[in-house]
């Protein structure tokens, strides 16, 4: 708080700016702790009741139990969709199921597609900023430093002394932009790439659903 009060106008003005970068960036790093975390306790929770009820009927009344998975959502478009298709007519029954000739299995795939991508947007919502922070950090802390140098050479000069009591606690307080600059970008780095394998992971499984989800809609329900 020292080092603070004895910087210059704009020194201050980039530590506001670099405090404002760190506390957001901590705020999202919890979000989305919670939100990561969530996502891929209940996407496993809901596999195993996926593979263990094998009923579209009973898995659809069952996914609030799951509400933060992103793969009940993918579900839940596909089976809309595929329930879509047999009330027009383009599955007459269980039996014959989803016409392949007329583009019905096409369209569940499209519809698992869109829920797909809608759903790494929300995963990956926030995590911009913290890419942001990395990169931007320390050059907004570096230029603060710049700055803070400069003056202090400033005043050296009107001073007319060089001495090592007159230039070190100028240059310190300098310093402590550089600092704080390195204190918001490390953390919201680390998250980042964090959040960006966790969030990969949650894609693949996205994949593999869909996957298995068409070849359930073709084995059972398409004509052969």
């Amino acid at each position: 708080m020292a080092f603070f009060a004895g910087t210059g106008l704009v020194v201050k003005l980039v530590l506001f700016i670099l405090l404002y970068f760190s506390v957001v960036s901590w705020a999202i790093i919890f979000y989305k702790v919670l939100q990561v975390h969530r996502a891929n306790n209940e996407s496993v929770r809901f596999m195993d009741f996926f593979w263990k009820t094998k009923k579209f009927d009973m898995i659809h009344t069952q996914l609030d139990r799951f509400a933060n998975s992103p793969l009940t959502v993918l579900f839940s478009e596909g089976y809309a969709e595929l329930k879509k298709l047999m009330e027009h007519g383009e599955a007459r029954d269980a039996s014959e199921g989803v016409s392949t000739d007329l583009g019905g299995i096409e369209n569940i795939a499209r519809a698992l597609r869109r829920a797909t991508t809608s759903e790494i947007t929300r995963l990956e919502k926030y995590t911009t900023f913290l890419a942001t922070t990395g990169s931007t950090a320390p050059f907004i802390g570096l230029f603060g430093t710049v700055w803070g140098i400069m003056t202090a050479f400033k005043g050296i000069g009107e001073t007319g002394s060089a001495s090592l009591a007159v230039v070190a606690p100028g240059i310190a307080e300098a310093l402590i932009a550089t600092a704080i600059g390195l204190v918001a970008a490390i953390p919201a780095v680390m998250g980042y790439n964090h959040f960006q394998h966790k969030i990969r992971v949650l894609i693949g499984e996205m994949d593999n659903f869909s996957t298995e989800f068409l070849n359930i809609v073709q084995r059972t329900f398409a004509k052969k």
